[in-house]
Formats: structure tokens, C-alpha cells, sequence
């Protein structure tokens, strides 16, 4: 996959594809599904989940705090939290990578349990935002350090259980604060109310796969406009199976419209939560088309892309994919309500504009998106800050432009570990 500088060239397309596709599970749900497990009161068995640093990384947080797993046919049993750990006194280490969801779905998980937790990981999430939540949770109740950082590194001492209850949050800077409290909400011993303040959250699909999830486990989750209220209960999910992730299938939609070839994404589903399945409605106004059936999605580029203008607030991680694509629009193109990005694995929209217009196009930041406006491209590095959704943009510019040199292009293990190969299969 590499070379000797660490760099993957990204392979051109000789023509239209015809291709068939593959993903893997969805790393939303994978990870949900986890957390749900750890707080549920028998095993549960996931089935076909995402397999990446991300999720290892969650698998390993919640064994860490006492809900361990083992290895079983297509996926993982996961066992409930323990009931104390054997030195409570000794602080043990959750391992975050940069792992935002990681970060954000597993300290109320410490606060259920007993001793002291420190959360820590790489530079990178150490510049992410988390100061909301940590505020929230010592609102219901939580015993939290930070030495006022309001980011990692900080320690969480779990006294064996959490009162919950209302709080105020502020969640337009991610969308997971919201999720990590209501997916922990029915171990509160008084449930979890909370009303939402600041800004509008972004990306209400995760919400809503949050709020999915939990009713599957068997939760009572009630929502009036801006405020959200989880019952205490016994969660319960003997199996769980997980959807291919849509937003990963994203790069290999966007070959078939740059490339106007047909692409068929196997296992698409006919209903779901998932952000990623936003694309279906973009494809016609991108030229392309876009035909569901039980077997999954036929996706089939019309040869010329149109520009276009979309507010992508509820889809945001896939505007790395959508902005390299649209590099190749007849006309300039807006992408709007994404400033969130600001704070993902990197800064996305500084990355994006930089990158993109290194390589020939003229893509300007907004203050909550791009401007981007074609231009003939050329070869070049294309940098990847140790963000997963870059490589899979570099992907798609390289389809169409030779000597496209990806640097660190195993930072896509993040969500996808066999990506560049499964690319390379994709051009045949």
C-alpha cells in the first residue's frame, strides 16, 4: 500500500467503472452498539461490526473500565460493565488514539464505575473539543479533573454509580456530546432530561441513530423540540447486527459519478438512520442516478457534474469526498453549514481548501464552508493530517488525475483498514 516515503499513489480510472462493492460496518453504529453492550445487563453479540483503529480503540476502553469481550462468528460478544474493579484505587488508563467518539462516548461509563480513569491519547485529541460534556457530566453528578483544560488529558473518578437527572448542554460543536449522555442516560439512577442551549447541533441523523439504538436495547427516550429525556432501565439486546457504513461507501459513490461509470454497493440498506444515505437524494442533482433494491445501491455517473450549492450541517463528514468531487463540476460550487468541521480530526476545511487548491483548483474557506471554483488539476502531494475522510478524498481526485501522492495513507485504518486495496480492486 505504501512506499519507502510513506506516500500510496492513487490510482487514475482508464474509463467508466463497472465495479461491484463491498463496505464495512458502520463506525456510528459499531461503536454505539458497543457502548450499549458494556451497559447492558446480559452479553450481547455484535455481529458484522466495523473492524478499525476506532473501534479496536472503543473495544478496548470499555474492556478497560470492566466490560470485556471476546471474539465469536461474525463479530464480537461484548459483556456488561463489572460491578467494581479488583484495586479500585489504582487509576487505570482508557487509551483515546484520536478517537472522538471514544473520547466523548466513554467517561459517564467510568463515572458508573469505581476508581479513577484517566483519558488520554494522541496530540491530535488533545486539540478536540470536549469541555461541554465534561461540564454536563459533573452536572449529573460526576467527579471529573481537568485542570480546567476542557480536553484530554483529565480523569473521571467513578464512585459506583451516577445520580443523572436535568442539565443544560451546549452540543453544536459535535453531536456526540448529546449522544454520549443519552446513551448512558438509563444507567443514571434518576434517568437523564437534557436541554439543549448554545447553537444548533449538527448532524441530527446521529441523533437520531443514537435514539434508534437505545429503543432497540429497550430504552424509553422522549423528545420534545430542544429537550431530550432518557428513563432508567435495564437495557437488553441479545444480538445486534450492524449496517455497512454509508458514509464509508461515500468515495466509491463519488467514482462512479467522476468517473460516469456504474458502481454497485452491496448491502445498502432500505431504511436507516445512517447520514451516508443522504447521498441517494444528492446523486440526481450531481447528474447521476441512483436505483435501490434488495441487493443494495446502483449508483451511474452521467459523464458531467454540475455545479452545485448544498448545506451539508447534518452530513458534514462526508464534505471531504463531496468537495474533492465537485472539483470537477462544470461551474463553481458552495458547501455551507459545516464550521463543525473545524474541530473533527483536523481542521477540515482549512485541510480541504489547502490540499485542494495546492493541486490546481481555487477552493476558498468560508465562514462555515468552501467556495470552490474548478480549474485544471495536476499531480502532487496531497497532505492527510492524520484524517481518515482526506485519504478518501485524495481517492477520488486521483481517479482522474495522474500522480496524485497520498501521504500517510494508513490513517484511513480509522474506519477502513483495507481501503486503498479495495480501491485499487474497484479500477479492475
Amino acid at each position: 500500500m505504501t512506499d519507502a516515503h510513506d506516500t500510496w499513489t492513487a490510482p487514475v480510472a482508464e474509463g467508466p467503472l463497472d465495479a461491484d462493492i463491498r463496505v464495512p460496518g458502520s463506525k456510528s453504529i459499531t461503536n454505539r452498539a458497543y457502548v450499549l453492550a458494556a451497559l447492558a445487563s446480559a452479553p450481547t453479540r455484535v455481529r458484522t461490526p466495523l473492524d478499525s483503529r476506532d473501534a479496536r480503540l472503543m473495544l478496548g476502553a470499555i474492556s478497560t473500565l470492566g466490560a470485556h469481550s471476546q471474539g465469536s462468528i461474525g463479530g464480537y460478544l461484548v459483556h456488561p460493565l463489572g460491578h467494581g474493579r479488583v484495586h479500585p484505587d489504582e487509576t487505570v488508563r482508557v487509551e483515546l488514539g484520536n478517537a472522538g467518539t471514544v473520547a466523548r462516548f466513554t467517561p459517564a461509563l467510568a463515572a458508573l464505575g469505581t476508581g479513577p480513569a484517566l483519558f488520554d491519547g494522541d496530540e491530535a485529541i488533545r486539540r478536540r473539543p470536549i469541555g461541554p460534556l465534561l461540564k454536563a457530566l459533573r452536572g449529573l453528578g460526576a467527579r471529573i479533573e481537568d485542570d480546567r483544560r476542557e480536553a484530554p488529558p483529565f480523569t473521571v473518578h467513578g464512585e459506583g454509580g451516577l445520580r443523572g437527572g436535568k442539565v443544560d448542554l451546549d452540543s453544536s460543536a459535535s453531536s456526540q456530546f448529546l449522544s454520549a449522555l443519552l446513551l448512558a442516560g438509563p444507567s443514571f439512577q434518576q434517568g437523564v432530561t437534557v436541554r439543549l442551549v448554545g447553537g444548533t447541533v449538527p448532524s441530527e441523523p446521529h441523533i437520531a441513530m443514537t435514539v434508534e439504538m437505545l429503543r432497540r436495547f429497550g430504552a424509553t427516550v422522549d423528545r420534545e423540540g430542544t429537550e431530550f429525556h432518557v428513563a432508567p432501565t435495564r437495557l437488553s439486546c441479545p444480538e445486534y447486527i450492524v449496517e455497512p457504513d454509508l458514509s464509508t461507501a461515500a468515495p466509491f459513490v463519488a467514482a462512479a459519478v467522476v468517473t460516469g461509470g456504474t458502481v454497485r454497493i452491496a448491502g445498502w440498506p432500505q431504511q436507516t438512520t445512517q447520514p451516508g444515505d443522504w447521498l441517494r437524494s444528492l446523486l440526481p442533482v450531481l447528474g447521476a442516478t441512483a436505483e435501490l433494491d434488495a441487493a443494495g445501491l446502483t449508483v451511474t455517473g452521467s459523464g458531467t457534474i454540475p455545479g452545485v450549492e448544498l448545506d451539508l450541517h447534518d452530513v458534514g463528514e462526508l464534505t471531504p469526498v463531496i468537495a474533492a468531487l465537485l472539483c470537477f463540476a462544470e461551474g463553481p460550487s458552495i458547501i455551507s453549514g459545516v464550521a463543525h468541521l473545524r474541530g473533527h480530526e483536523t481542521d477540515r476545511l482549512t485541510a480541504l481548501a489547502t490540499e485542494l487548491s495546492s493541486l490546481g483548483a481555487d477552493v476558498r474557506e468560508t465562514e462555515d464552508g468552501l467556495r470552490i471554483t474548478p480549474a485544471p488539476l495536476h499531480g502532487g502531494k496531497f497532505r492527510t493530517y492524520d484524517d481518515h475522510r482526506l485519504v478518501m478524498a485524495a481517492a477520488v481526485l486521483g481517479l482522474r488525475v495522474e500522480g496524485i501522492e497520498v501521504e500517510n495513507p494508513e490513517t484511513v485504518g480509522k474506519t477502513y483498514p483495507g481501503f486503498a486495496e479495495a480501491w485499487t480492486s474497484m479500477l479492475g
